[in-house]
């Protein structure tokens, strides 16, 4: 495992339990409801680009190695839960083709063809409205076995649906892997892949440090995690 350095403020990196209240105030508005779809068909009416946590740019070098082991330019990436992330746009630049982007809100679909064709000119990439919990009922996922899926605290906001939904998630994703697939996820939690049923080996790969207002700030991390899948039952 290795710490990623950053710098700079938080700004567009937030995470979903990320709530803020007035220093000295005690009051904590309630959390928005990441797991409903409603929550991001309003956010996404107005919201055209943000990052989960960390930016796609920091993320790149974590995948790296990973990339680098895939069987080619043509190997089948799953994005799950881009939202208005650019991290799509970064790997088709990094030479891939055949990459799947799944996100549970329609506009979200919108957004990220318009970020394609502004990058390249055209639009290539496929873009399914799923809900990532629920993966087998998507013909052209359950078709498919991808050699790489990448999440960006899209299981956080689906953990707020309770752990069973992360379950759901998790399984669906096993279901989807090749035999030498991985799955590369990035959580604000340091226990989001804690239970015994999840049907991964779980290690951090990164802890990677957040923004601090003032020198005197706790440290928080949020974390890489590599997923491998136990053997298919």
């Amino acid at each position: 495992m290795f710490q990623v350095q950053t710098a700079g403020t938080r700004t567009g990196t937030s995470s979903p339990d990320t709530t803020t209240s007035e220093a000295g105030l005690g009051s904590t508005p309630p959390m928005p409801d990441f797991d409903k779809q409603s929550y991001w068909h309003q956010r996404f009416e107005s919201e055209t680009a943000f990052e989960w946590l960390i930016p796609s740019s920091t993320f790149m070098p974590l995948l790296e190695a990973f990339l680098n082991k895939l069987p080619g330019s043509d190997a089948r990436i799953l994005h799950l839960g881009f939202g208005t992330s650019d991290l799509q746009v970064q790997l088709r630049t990094r030479g891939f083709v055949n990459i799947t982007n799944v996100d549970y809100e329609p506009l979200a679909i919108e957004r990220g063809r318009h970020l394609e064709m502004t990058a390249f000119g055209d639009v290539t990439m496929q873009y399914i409205t799923a809900d990532a919990t629920n993966l087998a009922s998507v013909p052209e996922i359950s078709s498919q076995k991808y050699h790489l899926v990448v999440d960006k605290s899209t299981a956080d906001a689906i953990s707020c649906a309770g752990d069973d939904a992360v379950l759901a998630m998790a399984q669906g994703i096993h279901r989807s892997l090749a035999d030498d697939g991985v799955w590369i996820s990035v959580s604000y939690s340091a226990f989001r892949y804690d239970s015994p049923q999840l049907p991964f080996d779980v290690e951090v790969i990164a802890r990677i440090p957040t923004a601090k207002a003032r020198a005197t700030d706790p440290d928080i991390y949020h974390y890489c995690y590599l997923l491998r899948p136990k053997p298919k039952v």
